[in-house]
């Protein structure tokens, strides 16, 4: 039967949920998309799927006690979360940390940065069709969460830092297979480039597509891995220095043109430099207490706080309301994930949906953080 009314009032768009069950979302994430054919030209990324109330628990529990809350939000960056909660509450409160605790507390963050980069790679390529690269990923993070399961005791979500310290030392064994993993990694980058980098497949998959400009990336607040790849040399460890970075060496990797193989190189790049500032702090790991003093139950002082460190993915700040008690009257969090995903408003209409699993792989989201 053909349609009463001329074929140029027929509307020719359709619409395309992907997820919130879709593997490549690697989370409870549902993109709506409005399509013409294959192209894009509208995409809504609807997220609270998974939501939790992280940051409302805090309210009902002591500022020790939700500590372990930390690394389950973003759970790739985990002790990077934790490390930056006991800081935000050592400076509200004046608690001191050893030199000994805080450069610990570096060698561990730099290698869950590392493991969560890995495992970005390593999935990314799988949702691309590679398969080879996923196995030598995850077999390298697997050293990293051993060496981490030595000093912490867990493997993904860590609860190893604590309110004037670390929960543990580490001893002569763990600096050095921290070291072996180093020579180990970088004698794979060879394998990794030879394997993608230099793949025609890879390089016609990812060079010019899904570029975020740096215009974008500033106006919907990008940090991170994103924020580098558009050009923004920005980096937390750099821009607002916190615990032993100012005392160490790195680069911060930037891109040119913001497209899905800048935020690859980005990424590959911090590994790198994330192995320099490992060596550097096991060389200078001092002798000295693990732990410094701390009160039993911390109260600090009426005020607002807020303290901001680098996670894997960006600009992870804790923004927490003191009312002198030894409850937060109110924690917030600044997630980078949050701003990192809303550009894709932007960036994917006029791509094709089959990039459009490139495109999303590249931000490297995780949906628990952004719905805490």
């Amino acid at each position: 039967m053909t349609s009463p009314l001329p074929e140029s009032a027929i509307e020719q768009t359709y619409y395309l949920n992907m997820g919130p069950q879709h593997p490549s979302t690697h989370g409870v994430l549902r993109l709506f998309l409005k399509l013409d054919g294959e192209y894009i030209l509208e995409a809504d990324p609807i997220v609270g799927y998974s939501h939790r109330g992280h940051e409302k628990m805090a309210e009902s529990h002591f500022y020790e006690q939700f500590l372990p809350n930390t690394s389950r939000m973003d759970y790739l960056s985990g002790l990077i979360y934790n490390h930056g909660y006991v800081a935000a509450v050592e400076k509200m409160a004046g608690i001191e940390v050893p030199p000994r605790a805080e450069y610990i507390r570096v060698i561990c963050a730099e290698l869950n940065r590392i493991c969560s980069h890995l495992l970005w790679f390593g999935t990314y390529l799988l949702d691309l069709g590679g398969i080879t690269p996923f196995l030598y990923a995850f077999d390298d993070r697997e050293h990293i969460m051993d060496t981490l399961d030595r000093v912490t005791g867990s493997r993904l979500t860590y609860n190893y830092c604590r309110f004037g310290g670390v929960a543990r030392d580490v001893d002569a064994e763990f600096v050095r297979v921290a070291r072996a993993f180093i020579q180990r990694l970088r004698s794979r980058f060879d394998d990794y480039r030879s394997l993608v980098t230099k793949n025609v497949i890879f390089i016609n998959r990812t060079r010019g597509v899904g570029v975020i400009t740096r215009d974008a990336a500033l106006r919907f607040g990008c940090t991170g891995p994103v924020l580098r790849a558009a050009g923004v040399p920005y980096d937390i460890r750099r821009a607002e220095p916190y615990s032993v970075y100012p005392l160490l060496e790195f680069d911060i990797p930037t891109g040119t043109t913001g497209d899905v193989m800048d935020r690859y190189m980005v990424r590959m790049q911090e590994m790198e430099q994330s192995l320099r500032i490992l060596e550097q702090a096991l060389d200078g790991l001092p002798e000295g207490p693990f732990k410094g003093r701390a009160p039993r139950k911390v109260r600090p002082p009426k005020g607002d706080y807020y303290f901001a460190v680098e996670s894997a993915r960006g600009a992870l700040g804790y923004f927490i309301v003191s009312d002198g008690t030894s409850y937060p009257y109110r924690i917030k969090l600044r997630v980078p994930s949050f701003g990192n995903l809303q550009v894709l408003t932007e960036v994917l209409p006029g791509t094709l949906v089959a990039d459009t699993v490139a495109i999303l792989g590249s931000v490297d989201i995780v949906v628990p953080e952004v719905d805490r």
